[in-house]
């Protein structure tokens, strides 16, 4: 038969033909999008490695719910961000009914009822080390002790959602964190409160203007003893399959853009929802080199998060939510 056989540049012929065989859409529905809530009054402070993304105080952060509405995310993941003040070395402040998470959480299910309200429980912005969990000496080495981090972990979870949120979403890394919020939320009558857990989060170099934003760093040392290593795939396999077995009701994937083998990985495994988290200096290297003209910061957003859904997220956690949004609206 004479060359060529089939013709593929046919179906890309129009914009029109391409709209109409694309196999991967983006639409709100697939974004979630981060808020930092801060202590004090009138706070909308920039954070300076993450250009516009803001710390939020309770009498201010309806500025960015109502936009987060307006434009149809219908989830919020929230991140507390305490004073120095209230740090200890347990992190007691991530578990206290008028906690900064909790009381936002409470103000948001009032004032925003529509919204899902998803609440990241970890214990690393809390402490005063800045661990994700009880941190003891062990022959002069300072360790994260696993087990007696989860007591607290179930602590933050239950306060979490009796405050009224959503979705739990531990992003601890413990061994058995799945499990032991589970029985902690059904024990307080929270059965039906799902958990989206950071099951697969590796100790990335993507996390720096996160720390910053959260004024969470590790005081000392790293968590390489608790996240995964970024040269394993396997393991991420054996991780999401205990947290499935644990009872997790989402299973995610952080960072995105260097993992998405791994997204791939568990979209082919498991019949779970996965999230994947788009990460802070993912976020920050896009902003940087549009602010500089090298890139076309829209197409390489779009890009980007098209391809994270491509790989098999059902869900994205990103910065650029907003961005995203109004420009598969066509707004500027």
């Amino acid at each position: 038969m004479a060359f060529p056989i089939q013709r593929h540049r046919r179906l890309r012929s129009s914009a029109a033909l391409r709209s109409l065989v694309r196999e991967t859409v983006l639409t709100a529905d697939d974004l979630i999008s981060p808020i930092f809530i801060c202590r004090g009054e009138n706070v909308k402070q920039e954070i300076s490695s993450m250009p516009g993304v803001f710390n939020w105080s309770l009498d201010r952060m309806d500025e960015e719910l109502e936009e987060v509405k307006r434009l149809g995310i219908k989830a919020v993941l929230v991140f507390g961000v305490p004073d120095a003040s209230e740090k200890d070395a347990i992190g007691r402040c991530a578990y206290e009914h008028n906690g900064i998470v909790q009381e936002a959480i409470r103000r948001i299910k009032e004032r925003h009822p529509e919204l899902i309200v998803i609440a990241d429980t970890c214990l690393c912005e809390y402490t005063d080390h800045g661990h994700c969990g009880v941190v003891e000496n062990r022959d002069g080495v300072a360790v994260v002790d696993n087990d007696a981090s989860l007591e607290l972990l179930v602590k933050t979870a239950v306060s979490q959602a009796e405050a009224g949120a959503d979705i739990i979403a531990p992003s601890n890394m413990m061994d058995g964190f799945v499990a032991a919020i589970r029985k902690g939320l059904d024990e307080a009558g929270f059965a039906h409160v799902p958990i989206m857990a950071y099951s697969v989060k590796y100790a990335s170099a993507y996390y720096g203007p996160f720390r910053e934003a959260a004024q969470s760093a590790p005081q000392f040392g790293d968590r390489k003893t608790y996240q995964m290593d970024p040269a394993n795939a396997r393991e991420a396999l054996r991780e999401a399959r205990s947290d499935a077995e644990e009872g997790a009701d989402f299973l995610m994937v952080k960072p995105g853009m260097a993992y998405l083998d791994i997204v791939r990985a568990l979209r082919d495994r498991f019949d779970l929802p996965i999230v994947v988290y788009n990460v802070s200096a993912e976020y920050s290297m896009v902003k940087a080199a549009a602010m500089q003209g090298w890139i076309d910061e829209r197409a390489i957003v779009l890009e980007t998060l098209t391809g994270m859904k491509r790989a098999g997220a059902d869900l994205i956690i990103t910065y650029h939510a907003k961005d995203a949004v109004r420009w598969l609206r066509g707004e500027k």
